[in-house]
C-alpha cells in the first residue's frame, strides 16, 4: 500500500493484523473518511485483526459509535475480530453504554507483530 499522513488516522499492517490509530474528533465528516481508509487497509491487507486505537480522540460523537459497529460488521464478514484499544475515560463509558463491549474487545493496551513484518501506511484524512 502506498504511504500518507494526516490528522485523522494513521495505519498500520503487520501480516495480517491492520491497527488504525485515530486521531483529534470523530464525528460525521472525519468519520467517513476513517472509515473508507480503513475498510481498504483491511482488504489491501486480507486483515484478520483490526484494532481501532483512540488514545488520541479528542471528541467523539454517535459517528464513532457507528465508524466501531461497521467495521465490526466488515471483520464479521471475514470470520475476523474487532478490538477496540486506549479509549480514554468517556468513550470507553459511552462504548460500553452502546453495547460494544458485547461486539469487540475493548482492551488498554495491545501488541503488533514484529516489526520486520511491518509495512506502515499513513492516511490522509480531514477533520
Amino acid at each position: 500500500m502506498k504511504g500518507m499522513i494526516g490528522l485523522g488516522v494513521q495505519i498500520t499492517a503487520r501480516r495480517q493484523v491492520v491497527c488504525a490509530k485515530l486521531t483529534g474528533d470523530i464525528d460525521h465528516h472525519s468519520a467517513r473518511q476513517m472509515r473508507c481508509e480503513i475498510d481498504i487497509a483491511v482488504k489491501e491487507n486480507d486483515a484478520t485483526e483490526l484494532i481501532l486505537d483512540f488514545s488520541a480522540v479528542t471528541f467523539m460523537d454517535s459517528s464513532g459509535i457507528g465508524l466501531v459497529m461497521g467495521r465490526y460488521k466488515l471483520m464479521n464478514e471475514r470470520q475476523g475480530r474487532l478490538i477496540i484499544a486506549k479509549t480514554p475515560g468517556y468513550i470507553s463509558r459511552v462504548m460500553r453504554i452502546a453495547g460494544l463491549n458485547r461486539l469487540a474487545k475493548i482492551v488498554e493496551e495491545y501488541e503488533l507483530p514484529p516489526e520486520e513484518a511491518q509495512e506502515v501506511v499513513k492516511v490522509e484524512t480531514t477533520n
